[in-house]
């Protein structure tokens, strides 16, 4: 592992500007770890020239007193995020062969901060998943392993091959999206922090939808400074997209170091489930003494309709895909299997190019948008989505912040986690957030019997991520950081 790539974003940033490297070594440092990683399959492309290109022009620019926010800074992008000219496939065979000719906005906020592109990232297959064993292009593996044991656990889902190339120091930091806990629960599993904002924050505007009043994009990076510094350039008001927020972006470094004295930290009660491991539990106590000890005054709340935000997710969300899926027929662009007439060669199309996740939710989807099941289901679900927003409306009365864990487990094997439902109970802590659009923050806060990181959840005001950056840099403070170990 090369000194460069161990750098965090704020510290080769300042090595930048202060000439201690050019910010082509910095991309050839990367691009050399990228080569000796590749049995994570964290890429599934890999973009050399160009980002030796794009280093370049950084070079002139730091050169010239001209340099961005971001300037000469190496990441990774999901391949859920169109990248002109470059593979953007959501790691479907339905999209085989699509190039964009257009550039998402946040990938387009990140370029003109003058950032790098190393390549695109692997994922679940439309961001469906939470294993990242869904993805055409075969599962990540996650860096990290557990004591004396060279099994190979996953990073998580759906944005793992982003998780993992952070946590594996093969990019500074990633662009990851979060529907139902696709950001925070593959930092969780890895040792990375990764923050879902606010629905509206940023903008979804070239960015594969899955489910549209859910899906928000996000960083996934090493510490919370860097995480700041990344959401600060991708977050913007977009005119192209009509639910993004016209609201001033924070700088939200200046929240890091903050103290937290008065802070008022909200643990909700229906978060201590049946047969939730124990040393979860001991993790998500000790971050309230973290905080406690800093100052932060701890309340006991209630978010009574927690336990219907799981099953009433799982219907809005296929349904959402249902919709925004039906794009995908094999005519205007993509893969296109030949049939007798235009009904068959939708039909063969889509069965060869969606995997079996992708069609088990278009299936629900269409189901519960069907005439005789849409008010049982889907307007049934609206409903319990409007209560969990409320829940939380009545908690900030009381607290700034709610504290839980982040994932109901660690990292798992690939292959160990076979029936649909017991996979979807991974997002059992993440997904009342995106129900009720509020930014969610995962930090690394401990470790597991076994050696794996464990991530704690924090959950702030409609944006208010400013709170959610000071309180996850105070538990970080306190916990320490977790590296995983080069194996690779």
């Amino acid at each position: 592992m090369s000194s460069l790539t161990s750098l965090t974003i704020a510290a080769a940033r300042d090595g930048l500007k202060k000439k201690q490297f050019s910010a082509l070594e910095l991309t050839d440092a990367y691009l050399s770890a990228m080569e000796k990683a590749r049995v994570l399959n964290a890429y599934i492309v890999e973009t050399p020239e160009k980002a030796r290109g794009m280093a370049k022009a950084s070079d002139a620019r730091l050169a010239s007193g001209e340099a961005g926010a971001l300037e000469g800074i190496p990441l990774g992008i999901k391949d859920l995020f169109a990248t002109e000219g470059v593979h953007t496939q959501a790691c479907s065979h339905v999209l085989d062969g699509f190039k964009p000719q257009y550039e998402s906005t946040i990938t387009a906020n990140l370029w003109r901060d003058g950032a790098v592109m190393l390549g695109k990232l692997n994922m679940d297959e439309f961001a469906m998943g939470s294993s990242n064993e869904t993805s055409y292009y075969g599962n990540v593996i996650n860096p990290w392993k557990r004591n004396n044991s060279n099994a190979a656990l996953v990073p998580g889902g759906s944005s793992g091959g982003s998780a993992a190339a952070v946590a594996a120091h093969i990019c500074a930091a990633a662009t990851a999206t979060d529907t139902g806990g696709s950001i925070r629960q593959p930092a969780a599993f890895t040792g990375t922090v990764g923050i879902k904002p606010t629905y509206g924050r940023c903008s979804r505007w070239g960015v594969v939808a899955f489910a549209s009043s859910l899906d928000q994009a996000g960083p996934i990076a090493r510490d919370v400074r860097d995480a700041a510094i990344m959401l600060k350039s991708m977050a913007s008001v977009d005119p192209k997209d009509t639910t993004s927020v016209d609201l001033p972006v924070p700088d939200y470094e200046k929240a890091i170091g903050r103290p937290i004295k008065g802070l008022r930290v909200g643990i909700p009660k229906e978060y201590r489930m049946d047969g939730m491991p124990a040393e979860i539990d001991a993790l998500w106590s000790k971050g309230a003494e973290w905080l406690k000890a800093q100052g932060a005054e701890i309340v006991d709340i209630s978010l009574p309709h927690t336990k219907y935000a799981l099953p009433a997710y799982y219907i809005v969300a296929p349904a959402e895909a249902s919709s925004n899926l039906a794009r995908y027929d094999g005519v205007r662009y993509g893969l296109r299997v030949p049939g007798d007439d235009i009904v068959d060669m939708y039909e063969n199309s889509r069965a060869a190019g969606f995997g079996p996740e992708v069609k088990r939710r278009i299936l629900i989807g269409t189901y519960v948008l069907s005439a005789g099941y849409y008010d049982a289901y889907y307007v049934r679900a609206q409903k319990v989505r409007t209560l969990i927003k409320r829940d939380f409306d009545e908690a900030w009365r009381k607290v700034d912040v709610v504290l839980t864990p982040a994932t109901p487990s660690p990292a798992f094997a690939p292959g160990e986690i076979t029936d649909p439902v017991q996979m979807y109970l991974n997002d059992i802590f993440t997904v009342t957030v995106n129900m009720a659009g509020l930014p969610g923050i995962a930090v690394p806060a401990g470790m597991s019997s076994d050696g794996l990181p464990l991530g704690l959840q924090l959950i702030g005001k409609p944006f208010d991520e400013e709170t959610l950056f000071q309180t996850a840099a105070a538990i970080e403070q306190a916990a320490g950081g977790y590296t995983a170990k080069p194996w690779w």
